[in-house]
């Protein structure tokens, strides 16, 4: 437990950036409408956290609501242009309408980021087959993380499959950093942290007014604390 586990908070913009980094986040993921679960910010809002932060960011490259990879001509382009605005580090995932990885899309995509880092995003809760995901993207340049809940439903419903992956670390197609989050409560982290559990994903849960407030400098510390054994 001396490692320090990854905090990572959503943020809509600057004001929640600044929050978040103030109360203790090693890692951004950046978003907009999360009225659609998070798609691509603009290059102006990738451009101005960067100069406010100094926080790792992981920008979602998602274009639409759904885990289809929809129109990947304009999802390249849009992946260009915040890379030109300063992202480094990445989030997407898309899925095919049996429910498996498309992995055409994902090899398209990932391809123009040249060895960026990124996370495969919680389409691996909608998977027909998760394990069989994880083995197909095995080998991907860049791929460090899996974000998931264990299941579509969240932590609750998914604890057992969280505390599965968490025991198969290190095997082929389990090699990459599992990264919880999707209804993720304080009281999730102990057991996860006692399963070998490192990374931590939040959102709602450090937003007290909803997401239509700004993140809080108090609940981020509060989860920094927890993530940390305190």
């Amino acid at each position: 437990m001396s490692k320090r586990a990854v905090l990572e908070v959503i943020a809509l913009g600057v004001e929640d950036a600044v929050a978040a980094q103030a109360g203790g986040a090693d890692r951004l993921e950046l978003v907009t409408d999360m009225a659609a679960d998070g798609l691509t910010p603009s290059a102006a809002t990738v451009a101005g956290i960067r100069r406010a932060v100094d926080l790792s960011l992981r920008v979602m490259l998602r274009l639409a609501d759904g885990f289809a990879a929809g129109d990947l001509d304009r999802l390249v382009r849009v992946a260009g242009e915040v890379r030109e605005a300063g992202a480094d580090e990445f989030v997407l995932g898309f899925l095919d309408a049996g429910g498996g990885v498309d992995l055409a899309a994902v090899e398209r995509v990932v391809g123009v980021l040249d060895g960026c880092p990124w996370t495969f995003h919680r389409a691996i809760d909608r998977a027909a087959d998760r394990d069989a995901l994880r083995k197909q993207l095995d080998g991907m340049p860049g791929l460090d993380a899996y974000l998931t809940a264990g299941s579509a439903g969240g932590v609750d419903d998914g604890l057992a499959v969280l505390l599965a992956e968490a025991g198969r670390s290190g095997e082929p197609g389990y090699e990459q950093q599992l990264l919880v989050g999707g209804g993720l409560r304080l009281e999730h982290v102990p057991v996860l942290r006692g399963a070998g559990v490192d990374a931590f994903h939040i959102g709602g849960a450090v937003r007290p007014g909803g997401w239509g407030e700004p993140v809080s400098v108090e609940a981020v510390a509060g989860w920094r604390a927890a993530v940390d054994g305190g």
